[in-house]
């Protein structure tokens, strides 16, 4: 019988191995051992941090993510803590305080293009929004947020 071959007799009702080539089958545990340990340690390795983002102290939420891609309806929406007021950039457009959906007890500032806005449409493409703040009332505390993210 050639090596590596198995011979199956049949005693009865049962058939049984005879002849079992164990080096052939250290070989092939090896290589599914080593596969599956490749598998782990890519896992690892490429899979995210798991750690969020970290906002400026100001900022609770924005959306849509840096580098998200969106649909054409989406709105650019950033909350911030209550007390503050917002300018709005997207594409190197100032976008005027009376386009701004603004709800100032909650803190959050949502803006949709649209007729008779600064910006008609999204067009397809990639965005870029710059969005600064500073407290209302009591001690100054400026600060500021850039992303962008893919119209498509």
């Amino acid at each position: 019988m050639p090596a590596g071959r198995t011979r199956l007799t049949r005693a009865g009702s049962r058939i049984t191995c005879l002849a079992v080539n164990r080096t052939r089958y250290r070989v092939i545990l090896t290589l599914l051992g080593s596969a599956l340990a490749l598998v782990v340690v890519l896992a690892v390795v490429l899979s995210p941090s798991g750690r969020e983002a970290r906002l400026p102290g100001a900022v609770d939420s924005y959306a849509p993510a840096d580098g998200a891609t969106v649909l054409r309806q989406t709105q650019v929406v950033i909350d911030l803590e209550p007390g503050y007021d917002l300018d709005l950039v997207v594409d190197g457009v100032e976008i005027p305080d009376a386009e701004l959906d603004v709800i100032a007890e909650t803190g959050r500032f949502t803006y949709s293009p649209g007729p008779d806005k600064a910006i008609a449409e999204w067009l397809p493409g990639l965005h870029a929004i710059a969005a600064s703040w500073d407290r209302i009332a009591g001690l100054p505390d400026p600060g500021s947020l850039r992303w962008s993210f893919r119209v498509q």
